[in-house]
């Protein structure tokens, strides 16, 4: 009988879709390339976050910072910009797990999770999309004739916004 009284609560709370724990396991699900004795080669896939750690950003874009507040306009841009740019790879909501990500090797970054690490400062963030993985051995195109640097911080603020849908977008 307990199962019966509880089991409505439990329908109601999952309906309710409550914030996700970013210390769940959800990251695990994405799928990477595996290679070798079955295990992930994150050296390149890292290889720029190491840089980061080691030696910073390059020189033209320290002390760059975002000149976007979080607010709808700014967002429903982003959200555009980056389904146009960026979700064929990274996926619809920075899972890593777009129409062209299992073709790629490194995985896609899961930028979900990226961009909530402490080193995922703005200097790095313009640098990684102005740049693209090139220099890292990575698919990542350099965005940085593509888009204009104003392009790059709306997709910025919407990644950081948590990629609501056009839809979810919060209002003002």
């Amino acid at each position: 009988m307990s199962f019966v009284v509880l089991f409505p609560l439990v329908a109601e709370q999952a309906s309710a879709q409550p914030p996700m724990d970013r210390w769940g396991s959800q990251w695990s699900q994405h799928r990477m390339k595996c290679s070798g004795m079955g295990m992930h080669d994150q050296g390149q896939s890292m290889a720029r976050h190491r840089t980061f750690m080691r030696s910073g950003v390059p020189q033209g874009y320290v002390g760059s910072k975002s000149p976007y507040l979080s607010n709808s306009d700014v967002i429903r841009e982003g959200d555009k910009l980056y389904r146009q740019q960026c979700s064929a790879c990274h996926g619809a909501t920075g899972m890593g797990d777009g129409v062209v990500a299992s073709s790629l090797s490194p995985s896609p970054a899961v930028l979900d999770r990226l961009v909530q690490m402490p080193m995922a400062v703005d200097e790095y963030l313009l640098w990684s999309i102005s740049e693209g993985g090139e220099a890292f051995g990575t698919d990542m195109p350099a965005f940085k004739e593509q888009l204009s640097q104003d392009d790059i911080w709306k997709i910025v603020a919407y990644m950081r916004a948590g990629f609501p849908s056009s839809a979810q977008s919060p209002q003002q």
